[in-house]
């Protein structure tokens, strides 16, 4: 593999002035540039860009942290980050914790030991330990779709309190007083602002959640399975459900086919998310939409803005953004 040595030697000019071409630190007269590159160009040359980005400390590559590569909200919010960062010189190393609160501490330390330039970090649960590490490293780091208590970082929230407060109106404006709920894992606070949102909308309807028509689930598609399955086997009578994600909503509603039961004309279901599928099944499904283009696109444009201001103090920035209601097939009318 040619050196910068091998480059200097071919162009005719020292090391020094092969380095000031690459790194742009010096101006070198346009002719020798020209000789610089070619010799590049033939000698096939690869400058070591994190050797570089060392010595400037600096490397342009973002480490990104989710729960579940494999869920298309998660997907796509990384798939915005990447955008973005790419378009302005930076790499992503995208890292799956798989909810798993250990692993996410070990990536953790992994992407603070390649010297990266910032994380996005989207937690596993509700630890600390993680996010403490990176500010302990004064790595700039903004934390997406998660409340992680007061601690000194930037932020970039879904308003998930309201997201479920209108899956609980809709049902219940559409005539509906017999709903269950298929929850999302109990170590996220966003799974507790869902439910009191719903709650809260039923409240307002004068219509009781009976603790029996709460059912666990795990964000996954064999958990809105479960779920169902439970619901049904408490036989409530209820005529909808909402799941608190999409997921889930897809599982629930295969249960419901294998039991005979058609959407909506049995059972109406609400989703949470509007990732692709729920536009494509059948029926297709109503949901509330996060902004996930939009969270990528925000907190990698608040992380660069962190990068390209290390040195420059100021408050923590905290951006929540809103939910819409989809509706689709999925729900029917009652009254």
């Amino acid at each position: 593999m040619p050196t910068m040595r091998d480059v200097a030697a071919y162009a005719r000019v020292s090391v020094a002035t092969v380095s000031h071409v690459i790194n742009g630190t010096r101006f070198v007269d346009p002719q020798t540039v020209d000789r610089v590159r070619n010799a590049i160009d033939v000698l096939g040359y690869r400058p070591n860009s994190l050797a570089r980005g060392l010595r400037r400390n600096e490397t342009s590559i973002i480490g990104m942290l989710v729960p579940d590569n494999s869920n298309p909200f998660f997907a796509e919010i990384a798939r915005s980050i990447e955008d973005v960062g790419f378009n302005e010189g930076y790499s992503v190393i995208l890292c799956n914790s798989d909810g798993s609160e250990a692993k996410e501490a070990a990536y953790v330390d992994t992407l603070l030991s390649k010297q990266i330039d910032g994380i996005i970090l989207i937690s596993s649960g509700n630890s600390f330990a993680p996010l403490q590490s990176i500010l302990k490293a004064r790595v700039p780091c903004v934390v997406v779709d998660r409340e992680l208590g007061d601690l000194a970082v930037d932020q970039v929230l879904i308003d998930n309190e309201q997201g479920g407060y209108m899956a609980g109106e809709y049902l219940t404006r559409l005539g509906h007083r017999h709903i269950g709920y298929i929850a999302g894992p109990n170590q996220l606070s966003l799974s507790a602002h869902r439910l009191t949102g719903f709650r809260r909308a039923l409240d307002e309807a004068g219509i009781t959640l009976p603790d029996d028509a709460i059912v666990q689930g795990d964000f996954h598609y064999g958990g809105g399975a479960k779920g169902m399955e439970e619901l049904l086997r408490r036989d409530l009578n209820l005529t909808a459900v909402f799941a608190a994600n999409d997921r889930m909503a897809v599982g629930a509603i295969s249960v419901l086919r294998r039991a005979g039961l058609n959407v909506p004309e049995d059972i109406s279901i609400v989703g949470y998310d509007n990732i692709p599928l729920a536009s494509a099944m059948c029926p297709s499904l109503t949901t509330i939409a996060q902004p996930t283009a939009e969270m990528g696109r925000v907190s990698i444009e608040m992380l660069l803005a962190r990068i390209k201001q290390r040195d420059v103090e100021f408050a923590p920035r905290r951006m929540m953004l809103p939910v819409e209601l989809i509706e689709r097939e999925s729900c029917r009318l009652l009254i």
